[in-house]
């Protein structure tokens, strides 16, 4: 369980290593397409065993599956941008089930079939804080929280329930007023943008698709 509260502080203490800019106009920038597989710059952090990812073609277009079976391991990008200047994140998904236990309140149920999360990591790594997007089983959709294990990542159920589960699914957020609803606060730079299929505390099975992901102004 100690995965959940270190999560954002050994992303973040990563981060300063090294982390590529991006560009300095607004044109969308795309994480990665997974045409040729997974990028280079996609590195994994495990907190409970490794959750299996993958590049594979679904539904005839390229995606990371990830399956988990009682793990907890990230992929994360590492990219500082300004969330002022890139507000809109993008990205399509699709899990084939939600998690029967999962409980975004408790620490025994925060697992997520799937989750993206962008991360504003900070010199003080324990002021560091995190905006967690995921697809939730009793957390109510447009649901925001703090994590249970630290107020210092917050969750927001873009999609919750089993409704819409074996769909792929387009989303759009706005993280600078994502942010600010959360902490109440200008967001600092953004530092890393990850996803997560977690099971570790659950001790559940779970297989969910990652379109690219993408980063924007507003139109």
């Amino acid at each position: 369980m100690l995965k959940k509260h270190l999560t954002t502080t050994l992303i973040c203490l990563t981060l300063f290593a090294f982390s590529p800019q991006a560009k300095a106009d607004s044109d969308p920038i795309i994480i990665d397409n997974y045409r040729e597989g997974l990028a280079d710059k996609w590195q994994e952090k495990s907190f409970s065993g490794k959750t299996h990812y993958r590049v594979e073609q679904n539904d005839n277009q390229p995606a990371i599956h990830a399956t988990s079976k009682g793990t907890a391991s990230g992929l994360f990008y590492k990219i500082d941008y300004n969330p002022r200047q890139y507000p809109i994140l993008s990205w399509s998904w699709k899990v084939d089930h939600i998690l029967t236990k999962g409980d975004a309140h408790t620490k025994n149920g925060d697992d997520y079939a799937a989750r993206i999360y962008v991360v504003f990591p900070s010199w003080l790594f324990w002021k560091s804080k995190a905006l967690n997007y995921v697809w939730a089983n009793k957390l109510p959709q447009e649901s925001m929280i703090a994590n249970a294990f630290t107020a210092n990542a917050m969750m927001i159920a873009v999609r919750s329930g089993s409704t819409k589960t074996g769909q792929w699914l387009n989303e759009h957020r706005n993280i600078y007023e994502d942010f600010k609803q959360a902490f109440g606060e200008e967001p600092p730079m953004a530092g890393a943008i990850a996803i997560m299929t977690d099971t570790d505390n659950t001790g559940e099975e779970a297989s969910a698709w990652y379109g690219p992901i993408s980063i924007s102004s507003p139109e």
